[in-house]
């Protein structure tokens, strides 16, 4: 298995991975002008991209991931939430579903709370185990803090959608499961984030504050303090679901 984050705009952090054996990959969170750096790496491990997913629509970058499966060939993977929300074709993702990357297997895990449409993947290494190495958790869950909930202006209810995705996803994994997230220090997607960008299950579960309170302590948590909305939200959401 080969494994890529690339570190980018507005403290973004994107995912190329796959099995160079069966020469399969994923492309994950790709940024608006980075389509080129994905293309030179599936070149360089001589992989196909066999799928695209955004984590989410996003409201904080140009998302480059419908241009770069255009580029490749490639399905271009949302969750099936956003039928009803964006306006062109793509190939819908369900809870529990599995992609298959050759001796690299991925499940779709849903974490709505950050936005309706959040997935995290949770990604395993076939020819390591049979169990789960690491999850893209994209921006439900970050090193040190937790995804916003108000970008729909409904932030106590997606607040305690996202408390309800963590508690039954994610923090039921075991802990040694590495955590890599979409955003480090610098995103305004979250308050606090680390610089670090990748932690555990375990170290997140024991030392990230909103992760050891009660559900109403959790909403009143993540709803008190909420950092200014992303510069042209408005824009970036409309071209990121624009037919």
């Amino acid at each position: 298995m080969f494994f890529k984050q690339l570190a980018t705009k507005e403290a973004s952090l994107s995912y190329f991975f796959g099995c160079g054996t069966k020469g399969k990959s994923m492309a994950v969170d790709v940024v608006a002008g980075d389509e080129e750096w994905f293309i030179e790496e599936a070149k360089k491990a001589n992989v196909t991209i066999n799928y695209v997913i955004d984590t989410h629509v996003h409201a904080d970058h140009y998302s480059g991931g419908r241009k770069l499966a255009q580029m490749v060939g490639a399905p271009y993977c949302l969750h099936e939430s956003d039928k009803g929300l964006v306006k062109f074709d793509f190939e819908p993702l369900n809870d529990g579903q599995s992609l298959n990357l050759g001796n690299v297997n991925v499940e779709v895990l849903h974490t709505p709370g950050h936005t309706p449409d959040s997935v995290c993947l949770l990604v395993t290494d076939m020819r390591r185990g049979e169990l789960p190495w690491f999850v893209i958790t994209g921006d439900t869950l970050f090193v040190g803090s937790i995804g916003r909930p108000d970008l729909l202006g409904r932030e106590k209810e997606m607040a305690a959608q996202l408390y309800d995705s963590l508690h039954s996803k994610l923090l039921q994994l075991s802990p040694e499961i590495e955590l890599f997230p979409g955003h480090q220090a610098g995103s305004v997607c979250g308050a606090g984030l680390s610089g670090k960008p990748s932690s555990t299950i375990g170290f997140e579960k024991r030392w990230n504050p909103g992760l050891s309170m009660e559900k109403e302590a959790f909403i009143e948590y993540l709803t008190k303090e909420i950092p200014p909305r992303p510069a042209e939200m408005d824009k970036m959401v409309a071209a990121n679901i624009a037919g």
